[in-house]
């Protein structure tokens, strides 16, 4: 087993279920006796060297249990491209040097695939020059987009919330008599994941949403209309992801403005319902408006997937059993068994690196404009049960660093 001190840090985008996986790695640091400093800010903070002695607020179980229920990231986040170490040696001998500083000798890095990469970076150099730190990735996003897992988590319980938003503003939408439209937009830049999510809203009540459309298939302003006239909803329901695209592969979005880029190129989208909303009020003259879910789906702590929490803790605990095993430049994932249970596997971080899993084809209806029952039997394991939350005056309470 190795020896010295865990660190830990998260990075990209916050989640509901971030701080579980976190709660799951200081666990298993515990469990090993260990000390674990965390990283504030991602990479960014052991290369600023600004850590936080984990084992003195977590020490008590009452902070860890309040942790695993709090949303976004406890330590702190960023998007940081960490660039090749051919060209910045310096840069690197310093993240290291930090890490010796506090004889740190295992790194479990929280994130999504651009956070992959920065694990594939800093162990490849870590072997390279007998450093002997040893990197791990634990995953994390809500869009349910990293390759060779069965699925990410944070994502049952943003799919949570959306299906309950959408069910929600169909209720709303229904009390009127007179024929409307309503379009929400639903993170979601080249996999529809989450957007796919809104069809667990559909009950023996409510058959909304009535369309939903996927950046994995483009659509035309024409079928658009087309689909819209087809459907016999007077309340109408509408599902897009933010990042659906045209015939032309042009992002709707990119009709309302200008798109702007983060670090890793990746396009920062909004307003692909506003453009939806607009075409629809033009053609059919009814009441129309564009709703969207933004951040919120991201931290909805409130209503968070109990399966989602628990699996969350249970795969930070294996990434830090991972990394005291010696093993390094690796991915945590799950595999999916039996009716439903999941095995904890490991992947190489170059075959989870900077890809992207979309939505497959046996997912989406054959019209484009649904899902099938193939990924409803996919998705509703990821939202089951709920967690106790701890209030504070009626208010979910959290904890903070």
């Amino acid at each position: 087993m190795i020896q010295g001190n865990f660190a830990v840090a998260q990075s990209g985008g916050p989640t509901s279920a971030i701080n579980a996986t976190l709660c799951g790695v200081i666990e298993g640091a515990f469990s090993q006796g260990r000390r674990i400093y965390g990283a504030v800010n991602g990479i960014l903070g052991v290369i600023n060297d600004s850590f936080t002695d984990l084992n003195i607020t977590f020490s008590n179980m009452d902070n860890i249990q309040l942790l695993k229920t709090t949303p976004s990231a406890y330590l702190g986040s960023c998007r940081y491209k960490l660039p090749a170490s051919e060209d910045n040696y310096e840069l690197y001998e310093k993240i290291f040097s930090n890490f010796k500083k506090h004889d740190v000798t295992m790194f479990i890095y929280i994130g999504g695939n651009d956070s992959m990469d920065t694990v594939r970076k800093l162990s490849a150099y870590s072997k390279k020059y007998n450093k002997g730190v040893y990197i791990v990735g634990v995953p994390k996003t809500i869009d349910n987009d990293l390759m060779n897992t069965d699925h990410t988590p944070g994502f049952g319980s943003a799919a949570k919330f959306v299906a309950t938003a959408v069910s929600e503003i169909a209720r709303d939408c229904a009390v009127y008599a007179d024929p409307s439209i309503t379009v929400i937009e639903i993170m979601g830049r080249n996999a529809g994941w989450l957007t796919a999510a809104s069809a667990l809203a559909r009950s023996n009540t409510s058959d909304a949403p009535h369309l939903i459309y996927l950046p994995e298939k483009q659509l035309s302003v024409e079928k658009l209309i087309n689909d819209v006239e087809s459907c016999k909803a007077r309340n109408m329901v509408i599902a897009v992801s933010e990042g659906i695209k045209n015939e032309n592969g042009e992002y709707f979005s990119n009709l309302a403005c200008n798109i702007s880029h983060d670090e890793f190129g990746h396009a920062q989208l909004s307003g692909s319902a506003r453009v939806v909303e607009n075409i629809l009020k033009e053609k059919f003259g009814i009441k129309t408006r564009s709703v969207e879910l933004n951040v919120l789906q991201r931290c909805s702590s409130h209503f968070a997937s109990r399966t989602d929490l628990d699996e969350s803790v249970k795969i930070g605990k294996a990434g830090a059993s991972a990394a005291s095993e010696g093993m390094s430049g690796i991915v945590m994932g799950f595999k999916r068994t039996g009716n439903y249970s999941i095995d904890i596997i490991t992947n190489n971080a170059t075959d989870v690196a900077n890809l992207e899993k979309k939505v497959p084809d046996s997912y989406i209806s054959r019209t484009f404009n649904d899902v099938t029952d193939d990924f409803i039997e996919y998705c509703l394991p990821l939202v089951q049960g709920e967690p106790s939350i701890i209030t504070e005056k009626g208010i979910p309470k959290h904890i903070a660093l």
